[in-house]
């Protein structure tokens, strides 16, 4: 008995708990992370994603923003244990220009359907607009005549008024020039389509735009760099594109569940057409390794074990 309470007894060590099993066999369980562990790791990633944007935007071409969303419980990565790393705004990280306006190009028309959205929302506007064919196509296809319509009527000063009341950037629109926003106001749009919030409050509003920036068919930007970092990624975006402006805002979805919104506006280095989009792209995959890739998260699930 004496013998196989040896065997049995378990020694603590400094760097965890090694159990004596019959048979010989050691096998060491290491203690959880601390709450600093785990801050000093999600310092460390953010570093990393700092130094990388801070290079791609060095000669004010490109603006970039980034922030997690964390994962829905009901996913392979919400189940997690190491769940807690990734919670909301943990790893954000935005370009030193990403509160600078640029060219939006199409990406505007995320706050004509946000300003539609609130009308409906307070029924000063009947949904139907929303079931033509012309709001749907301002997505889809990124066709300008419905949102140049729209502003035309309703009136750029009542558009801005709203975006300033959302706490957005408040000259988007005027007279005699190109719409024009930011990377950190795109990235606050598309954060609150994703949590339901005030003016995608509403289920139907909310589920009608995701659905149509799932579908819209220019996909070289975010959805390609997003699916070269991670097959299987999948991307609700806006993009934009006007002179040497190549732009797209959107949430991406990775196969184990992790979220995040992504901004990128790029310009200049003889852009014309789509000819951004790659760089778009490039930046996308990086971005996501940095974060979601496999060194990272082998380094996050040692602390959880």
């Amino acid at each position: 008995m004496r013998l196989v309470h040896l065997i049995q007894k378990i020694i603590v060590s400094t760097v965890g708990v090694t159990a004596l099993v019959s048979g010989g066999i050691a096998v060491t369980a290491h203690a959880q992370a601390t709450p600093q562990q785990v801050t000093a790791q999600q310092r460390t990633v953010k570093n990393q994603l700092q130094t990388y944007i801070n290079r791609v935007t060095k000669d004010g071409t490109a603006s970039v923003a980034f922030y997690n969303l964390g994962a829905y419980s009901n996913t392979p990565a919400g189940r997690a244990q190491s769940r807690a790393f990734y919670a909301p705004g943990k790893l954000a990280v935005y370009s030193k220009n990403a509160h600078k306006a640029y060219t939006s190009a199409s990406t505007y028309k995320l706050f004509v359907a946000a300003n539609i959205y609130s009308r409906i929302h307070y029924q000063n506007l009947s949904r139907s607009i929303t079931k033509t064919t012309g709001f749907q196509e301002m997505i889809l296809h990124s066709r300008n005549e419905f949102a140049e319509h729209y502003l035309q009527t309703h009136g750029y000063d009542r558009v801005n008024t709203f975006n300033a009341h959302q706490n957005w950037y408040s000259h988007v629109f005027a007279t005699g020039r190109a719409a024009r926003t930011t990377a950190a106001t795109l990235v606050s749009v598309v954060r609150k389509l994703d949590q339901q919030q005030y003016p995608f409050n509403d289920a139907t509003s909310r589920n009608q735009l995701l659905s149509l920036m799932r579908r819209q068919v220019y996909r070289s930007g975010i959805p390609k760099g997003a699916a070269a970092a991670n097959k299987g990624s999948k991307v609700a975006d806006k993009v934009g594109w006007l002179y040497s402006f190549n732009n797209d805002a959107g949430i991406v979805t990775l196969p184990n569940g992790q979220r995040y919104v992504l901004v990128v506006m790029t310009h200049g280095h003889g852009q014309s057409g789509f000819s951004g989009f790659p760089r778009i792209a490039t930046i996308t995959k990086n971005v996501q390794k940095i974060v979601y890739g496999a060194s990272t998260s082998q380094k996050v699930a040692a602390l959880y074990q």
